[in-house]
C-alpha cells in the first residue's frame, strides 16, 4: 500500500513540472532520484526527517526539501517524517529536548510561565536557551541516526525474507 501511494506521488510530480510556482525549482523537484523507491533514499530520508524534527525554528519543510535535494533522499519520506512534529506534538518533542539538554549540562529543570512578550523573550527564556539548543542538537543527532539505522535494518530484513521465500518457493 505504501509503495503504491509513493508511486502515485511520483506520477503527480511530472504534472507539477509545468506549474508556475514550481518552474524556478523544476530541475531539483522533478529529479527522478528524489522520488525513487530505493533503499538509500528511503532510509536516509527517514533519518534526515527525524533529525530535522528537532530544529527549533519553523523552517522544517523548506529545510527538508533542501536536504532531500542535496542528499538525493526521497522527498515524500523526508517531508512526511518532518510532519511528525505538528501543533499537537511540538510541546512534548521540545520539552524532551530541553530535559535532555538540562540533564547533560547539569541544570535543574525549571518551571516557567510563558507570556508572549518581548520581556519574556529577553529575560524569561534566558536561562533555558542553552539546555534547549543543546538538547535539540543531541536529540536530532540521536533520533536521526537511530531512525536511519532502524529503517536500514528493517529494509534489509524484509529483503532477506523475500529472497528466502522466493528461494523456498522455487525449490522442488
Amino acid at each position: 500500500m505504501v509503495r503504491s501511494f509513493v508511486k502515485n506521488l511520483s506520477v503527480r510530480v511530472h504534472a507539477l513540472r509545468e506549474r508556475w510556482y514550481v518552474r524556478p525549482f523544476r530541475q531539483w523537484i522533478t529529479d527522478t532520484r528524489l522520488w525513487s523507491l530505493q533503499r538509500r533514499g528511503i532510509t536516509g530520508g527517514f533519518g534526515a526527517g527525524l533529525a530535522i524534527c528537532f530544529v527549533p525554528l519553523p523552517v522544517h519543510i523548506p529545510l527538508a526539501l533542501a536536504v532531500a535535494a542535496l542528499c538525493r533522499f526521497n522527498v515524500p519520506v523526508v517531508v512526511g517524517t518532518v510532519l511528525l512534529v505538528n501543533p499537537l506534538t511540538i510541546v512534548p518533542v521540545y520539552y524532551l529536548a530541553y530535559r535532555v539538554g538540562a540533564s547533560v549540562l547539569g541544570f535543574e529543570p525549571q518551571n516557567f510561565h510563558f507570556s508572549l512578550s518581548w520581556d519574556w523573550l529577553q529575560y524569561g527564556l534566558g536561562p533555558m536557551w542553552q539546555p534547549f539548543v543543546l538538547g535539540c542538537a543531541l536529540c536530532s543527532t540521536f533520533f536521526g541516526l537511530s531512525g536511519w539505522l532502524t529503517m536500514e535494518l528493517l529494509w534489509r530484513r524484509r529483503v532477506i525474507a523475500k529472497y528466502r521465500k522466493r528461494r523456498g518457493a522455487s525449490a522442488p
